[in-house]
């Protein structure tokens, strides 16, 4: 379903993953976020490479699924098991849909990421999540994240991000903004959701995003993959 959430004019209320947002959240994320498509098979990748038999991977803020499905078809891995969360009921209905044919060793719960045991785990996603929580309580949620993780095993995290250098951060938000442009959304639906967004969503740097891993302990840590202002960090412990 097409994302026409901001095509009209009307009171803006905080950005929140409701059931409008869930129906059209594939073709919002496509339309919004650059590089989005390669953050998903860059997935599979970490999956194929760094998995383990006999362990967990997790997707936390799973939305509607994409990540866990590419995770599911890029397993190679024996008696794993996909924990798919989301704190957001109309979007674990939707993931729940998804993975019952695209995913045998799935399963979706419904709760906050933030009180979830991680245990026994190869890999981690955190894909276009870490952003909504709260950032005093970032740096908990990934030390949770790397105590659940088995040697060997690894953190995936995508995010927007911003920059120190003024100049940069001006640049990339023009070509952000000319990326929506470029795929439909109008100058309403583009001022719309950035004022609906932006005390939900809160970006880190660069840099904020490798101290924090080097403070939970990751032994190898690196960003892997860029388009425009947003980027992915691959972290092995």
């Amino acid at each position: 379903m097409r994302d026409q959430i901001f095509s009209q004019a009307h009171d803006l209320v905080d950005f929140t993953f409701d059931a409008n947002v869930a129906n059209v959240f594939d073709d919002m994320v496509r339309r919004s976020v650059p590089g989005y498509q390669s953050m998903i098979e860059l997935v599979g990748l970490c999956v194929k490479t760094y998995g383990q038999d006999d362990t967990n991977y997790y997707d936390l803020g799973a939305s509607t699924g994409a990540t866990s499905v590419a995770i599911s078809l890029n397993d190679t891995h024996r008696n794993t098991q996909i924990i798919a969360v989301d704190n957001s009921s109309s979007m674990v209905s939707k993931c729940t849909k998804t993975l019952a044919s695209n995913a045998a060793n799935a399963q979706v719960i419904c709760t906050d990421i933030e009180t979830l045991e991680i245990q026994n785990a190869s890999l981690v996603v955190l894909n276009l999540t870490l952003q909504f929580i709260a950032p005093e309580n970032r740096q908990a949620l990934i030390d949770k994240i790397y105590s659940g993780l088995n040697p060997g095993g690894v953190l995936v995290i995508s995010e927007k991000i911003h920059f120190d250098d003024p100049q940069q951060q001006q640049l990339m938000t023009k070509l952000h903004l000319d990326f929506k442009r470029a795929n439909g959304y109008s100058e309403l639906e583009i001022a719309a959701k950035r004022q609906s967004i932006e005390n939900v969503l809160i970006t880190d740097s660069q840099e904020t995003h490798v101290n924090r891993l080097q403070l939970a302990g990751f032994s190898t840590h690196a960003c892997h993959f860029q388009c425009l202002n947003f980027a992915c960090f691959l972290a092995v412990k």
